[in-house]
């Protein structure tokens, strides 16, 4: 009999020799599956508990909220021929929630509009469904989200954790499997907004995770062709853009043929696209009018209050007043891909697993601090890599997970889920510090792991972002706004104080783990190219 510590020893290099086709991988597998299932399971009594509590826009007319938006949308592409989806007529008023998101979505949208005729006729009835709030509309509509996060999200979730096992990039306990699970599937930021405020982020996120797994498992094309149709479902996805361009190039520049895998990549990009554009690729004026949906440049540069560069810095410069539009789309486009380059810069030089992980944490948080027209729920996009590196980036997990939360309070306050808030706060503090779980176990070496990592250029950044006076000041001071928020109303003159005052708190912390991520990821291949040397020593 080998000793418990030879036996792992032996999967681990089993694993990383890439032989899956063996007992040992069929027990990790079996494994991963099992916990996967429990924790699904859960998962989705707190995606039904959600769903029982307000959403967007109830009961508030005249064109009530999010909600409406999304049924008004399946309203459309049912009664409606394609080519007419995007454009502005008699029986499309676009003023009044027309599609702004690309081809993907609106078929989505046809799809669940078929699901509801078949129950509910009247809830998408043309023209006399605007509004239509009944009890049976409302249950339809939650279980077309919760069949969109169980067949697209969930799965992209297992394949995944399979993926990230097997390129030990995560080797650890089996209840650390079961963990990093429940920190993707019980993210409390995703929930609310898809199953409380009312989204389906599920779809385009669970499509970009599936991209993320092909692209670790070295099925580039794959890969290509699932991030383009998140790309086509939501043309936020975009945030992830820069890192899946630099990772991918890079791994094609250190091929032996490299222009012909770039070709490859291209052709498949372009068949994707062209395969969902199809009705609108007749004519040059029915692509135009698609595209023209996508960008909203004409609301500005923000809206309402988001933990962003422009935003925040709108206190002491008035962007809007100051500026043009055409001017603050070049600044921000400038910004952003500004902001963006070291990481890829760091992808194209020396790709690798876990710096593409870094990479999109490190692209989306440029995107969503600096690009034209974020929203609140785009925080949902750097979040996604983040639970990706949960087991790598605990502290940090902790940490931007309660910003990322505080950040949306008052647009959940407003949609009236602040008792949902709670609950899923205390439930993902809970799961986070379960006895089983990495953070749960006292005395454990690996809960260090940012003191263990931390080099020269990141000393500085980590000794603010996790100094416990820090911590405790800024924990504090939220836990103070958020009862100020609910009981007390701002002064007249300043009616959005409470919300400046919590932009300005998450947005100094986003800027300073953008900071500490983009180094991080740059010491990762310093770390390569140290492991490289010591294998020709060898």
């Amino acid at each position: 009999m080998k000793k418990k510590g030879e036996m792992k020893k032996v999967v681990k290099d089993k694993l990383n020799d890439g032989e899956h086709d063996d007992p040992w991988w069929w027990l990790v597998q079996k494994g991963i599956k099992s916990s996967f299932l429990c924790v699904s399971v859960f998962a989705l009594f707190v995606r039904v508990a959600v769903g029982l509590h307000p959403y967007s826009g109830a009961n508030t007319p005249p064109k009530f909220g999010d909600y409406e938006a999304q049924r008004h949308w399946m309203e459309i592409t049912l009664n409606l021929p394609a080519k007419d989806w995007y454009r502005n007529s008699s029986v499309n008023n676009l003023s009044y929630w027309g599609l702004d998101y690309p081809p993907l979505t609106a078929y989505q949208s046809y799809i669940h509009g078929v699901f509801l005729k078949t129950f509910d006729p009247d809830s998408v009835a043309l023209f006399s469904s605007r509004g239509y709030e009944s009890y049976l509309g409302k249950l339809l509509m939650r279980w077309t989200v919760l069949s969109s996060d169980v067949l697209i999200f969930f799965p992209a979730v297992l394949y995944f954790v399979l993926v990230y096992r097997s390129m030990r990039l995560g080797m650890g306990q089996n209840s650390d499997v079961a963990w990093h699970i429940a920190m993707i599937l019980l993210n409390p930021c995703l929930i609310l907004i898809d199953h409380g405020h009312f989204q389906y982020n599920c779809i385009s996120l669970g499509l970009t995770l599936a991209a993320i797994a092909a692209a670790l498992s070295q099925k580039d094309l794959v890969a290509s062709v699932l991030y383009c149709l998140a790309l086509n479902h939501k043309q936020m996805s975009a945030y992830f853009a820069p890192a899946f361009f630099s990772y991918l190039l890079g791994k094609c520049l250190k091929n032996k043929n490299p222009v012909l895998e770039v070709a490859k990549l291209g052709l498949i990009v372009v068949g994707t696209f062209a395969v969902v554009w199809w009705p609108y690729l007749h004519s040059k004026e029915a692509a135009l009018a698609v595209l023209s949906r996508l960008a909203p440049f004409e609301r500005g540069i923000y809206e309402d209050y988001v933990a962003n560069f422009w935003c925040t810095s709108s206190v002491l410069v008035k962007w809007k007043k100051l500026y043009t539009t055409q001017s603050l789309r070049t600044l921000s486009l400038a910004a952003t891909l500004l902001t963006c380059l070291p990481s890829m810069v760091q992808q194209v030089l020396a790709p690798s697993s876990k710096g593409f992980l870094y990479a999109l944490l490190n692209s989306s948080f440029s995107f969503y601090l600096f690009s034209f027209q974020v929203h609140e729920k785009s925080v949902l996009l750097p979040l996604l890599p983040l639970t990706l590196l949960a087991l790598e980036e605990r502290q940090s997990l902790l940490w931007l997970t309660h910003f990322a939360m505080f950040s949306m309070f008052p647009l959940l306050h407003r949609d009236k889920l602040v008792l949902a808030y709670i609950a899923l706060y205390a439930l993902f503090i809970l799961v986070y510090f379960a006895p089983g779980g990495p953070c749960g176990r006292c005395n454990s070496s690996k809960t260090r792991d940012h003191s263990q990592t931390t080099k020269r250029g990141m000393e500085f950044i980590s000794s603010i972002a996790f100094h416990p006076l820090v911590m405790g000041f800024l924990g504090l001071c939220s836990l103070i706004l958020h009862v100020i928020y609910l009981t007390m109303r701002p002064p007249n003159k300043y009616p959005f104080l409470f919300e400046a005052v919590i932009m300005l708190i998450c947005f100094s912390q986003f800027v300073l783990f953008t900071l500490y991520f983009n180094s991080k990821q740059w010491m990762l291949s310093k770390h390569l190219t140290s492991k490289d040397k010591q294998k020709k020593i060898i």
